[in-house]
């Protein structure tokens, strides 16, 4: 019956789940399993209906179209990835080697930056100028709150151009590489790239915060 309301099992009170849509969020989070598995052709809406157990006029009343959905999808890479790389950047630090620590959890954490899914847009934006232009921009914002970084720490504006382009193209190579480094040995490098990036060591006490927030015991 129209009157009665669904839960969050899906179902109706009266135990019936015919009349259940999902939500935005669920549509959302199997286009973000489909771009990850299939690329962007897999995020269609009768296959996402289909992987959901739902009818496909179900999607239309949470989003509009295919492009909409994909939007969605766009705006979570954007808030994920860069606005959480951003946020890092500005994250306290009391000196230049603290700071590319707190860059470096990015690499290590998916809750701040998802690979997965940047890894999903760069190849969506191998067939679409739009995409395309939206990495263009990402690249540059990020690039730019970096360098922002260690000029705050009173690096000269070319040096924290070049340090924020090491930083960031060498992580991107990463992502496109799937490199998939075993935690013990990336977390051992992890003294060596702060030297590099940022041309300071880090204390042992930055380190032992450091090692301490990932749950690793060196």
């Amino acid at each position: 019956m129209e009157e009665q309301i669904e839960n969050t099992a899906g179902q109706t009170s009266s135990g019936q789940n015919s009349g259940w849509r999902g939500s935005a969020e669920i549509w959302l989070n199997a286009a973000y399993d489909a771009l990850i598995e299939t690329g962007v052709d897999g995020v269609k809406i009768q296959p996402l209906a289909k992987r959901l157990s739902l009818s496909r006029t179900s999607f239309y009343w949470f989003f509009k179209d295919r492009k909409e959905l994909l939007g969605a999808l766009l705006d979570l890479w954007r808030e994920k990835n860069t606005g959480n790389l951003i946020k890092q950047t500005e994250a306290y630090a009391e000196t230049v080697s603290e700071a590319m620590l707190n860059i470096i959890d990015c690499w290590l954490m998916p809750d701040l930056f998802d690979s997965r899914l940047e890894f999903a847009v760069r190849s969506w934006s191998m067939q679409s100028d739009d995409v395309r232009a939206e990495i263009e921009k990402a690249d540059q914002q990020r690039l730019d709150a970096l360098a922002k970084l260690f000029i705050h720490f009173g690096q000269e504006e070319r040096m924290a151009d070049v340090r924020a382009r090491a930083i960031y193209l060498v992580q991107i190579g990463y992502i496109s590489m799937k490199a998939n480094e075993d935690l013990a040995v990336r977390m051992a490098r992890i003294p060596g790239y702060v030297e590099t990036f940022c041309g300071q060591a880090s204390t042992q006490s930055e380190l032992n915060r450091f090692y301490a927030r990932h749950s690793f015991v060196p």
